[in-house]
């Protein structure tokens, strides 16, 4: 005999209790699911943003607030290392470049961060996707995600600022709140193309208009409107962090060892997201582990809910085993509703899961500035079978209670 009518059948019947118990197991399942997959999409995320950065020179002080200021532009006041130690990197052999990042002004939230050509096109990697790179003093180029045409002339703001909306009536405003730089202005010469990344946000400018603006020498002498290397180092400024493109792997641990110094720190972000890895890979564990447990509950909680419905309809399944169903089929019955249940929350669960951990990725995008992917990997999916299976095991349980009862036993209940 088929059992599929009387599953479907009792389906119907109890169409609450079905769509609660799905919910249950979905919600279960999601919330592992959702923790997971954000953070293999963080992980990735941020180690793609870090890729145009090989190695970090610095001042002594914190790696990771050295990494989050540079890379992830995230503001902060971090000391700055001296001129020399600049001057000395972009005389090393075996680099392609090393380019100082000095910031601290922006335009309408937009940080205006100040480099060399070499940096802002990756060391040739990269080709503006409109105009040109910037090649004189007061140019900029500006990351993919900037509202600026080609041509504009914007006045930068010092400090980090709040992002206003793009639109005219606030130019007025903008330039009577930039007191501070009154008269200098950048003309918008180019645009680079999309990088996913927070440094899609920035306004790239030459350095020596940074020094300028505040007070500083320049890297060159009197009257010399060059920009970038080579600098004269008794004419270097202080700089936040130089990014240094060395030529192979081997050059990139002689560099890093180079300038492990009492006056400046050098490494490679990946070794400190390696770090923030291991953490939120603690904590990622953690909330793992709970939510197992949380599915574990519900479950148990979901199959007692249902064990006590099926024994409340014990002289139902009486009358089918008086009428000539086997114990077999009845078992079946009800292990198949049981399973059915757990499978499709399983499955809902998988939906919700991946659903708002995509949700999350583009909250945090635009708060972390750089791309982030939900995906369902291997270990979502090893979660959401071993659910399952938990489940089909356990359906058992009420299969067995009813199947054991005598018929008798069954249409005497009340």
């Amino acid at each position: 005999m088929n059992p599929w009518p009387i599953v479907r059948a009792d389906l119907r019947r109890n169409r609450l209790l079905a769509a609660a118990t799905i919910l249950l197991v979905a919600l279960a399942l999601a919330t592992g699911i959702a923790v997971i997959s954000q953070e293999r999409a963080l992980r990735q995320g941020s180690a793609r943003a870090a890729d145009d950065f090989d190695l970090l020179i610095g001042a002594p002080g914190s790696p990771t607030q050295l990494v989050l200021s540079t890379v992830f532009l995230q503001p902060q006041a971090i000391p700055l290392v001296n001129g020399d130690v600049l001057a000395r990197a972009a005389a090393s052999p075996g680099i392609a470049y090393a380019a100082p990042i000095a910031f601290g002004d922006h335009w309408r939230g937009h940080p205006i961060v100040g480099t060399t050509a070499a940096f802002a096109l990756r060391g040739g990697t990269l080709k503006p996707s409109e105009g040109r790179m910037f090649a004189r003093r007061g140019e900029a180029v500006v990351g993919a995600a900037v509202p600026l045409a080609i041509g504009a002339e914007i006045t930068p703001q010092h400090g980090h600022g709040e992002h206003h909306d793009d639109d005219e009536d606030h130019d007025d405003d903008d330039d009577a709140h930039e007191a501070g730089h009154a008269g200098i202005r950048y003309a918008v010469v180019g645009r680079l193309p999309a990088k996913h990344t927070i440094w899609d946000a920035a306004v790239l400018v030459p350095v020596e208009d940074v020094w300028a603006i505040h007070g500083l020498a320049d890297g060159h002498g009197a009257g010399d409107a060059r920009i970038g290397p080579p600098w004269d180092a008794a004419r270097l400024p202080g700089v936040p962090a130089i990014v240094v493109k060395p030529a192979s792997v081997a050059g990139a641990y002689a560099l890093r060892g180079a300038f492990r110094t009492p006056q400046s720190i050098a490494l490679f972000p990946a070794e400190v997201l390696n770090e923030l890895y291991a953490a939120l890979g603690n904590v990622r564990d953690l909330m793992s582990l709970l939510a197992v447990a949380a599915q574990a509950l519900v479950v148990a909680a979901v199959l007692m809910a249902l064990l006590v419905g099926f024994l409340a309809r014990r002289r139902q399944f009486a009358v089918l085993r008086a009428i000539g169903a086997g114990r077999a089929y009845v078992f079946a019955a009800i292990w198949i509703e049981v399973a059915l249940l757990v499978g499709v929350g399983a499955l809902l669960g998988l939906l919700l899961g991946y659903g708002s951990a995509a949700a999350l990725s583009l909250w945090l995008q635009g708060k972390t500035g750089f791309a982030m992917q939900a995906r369902l990997g291997l270990e979502e999916f090893v979660l959401a079978i071993g659910l399952v299976l938990a489940g089909a095991l356990f359906a058992v349980l009420p299969a067995w209670q009813v199947f054991r009862r005598p018929i008798v036993a069954g249409l005497t209940a009340r």
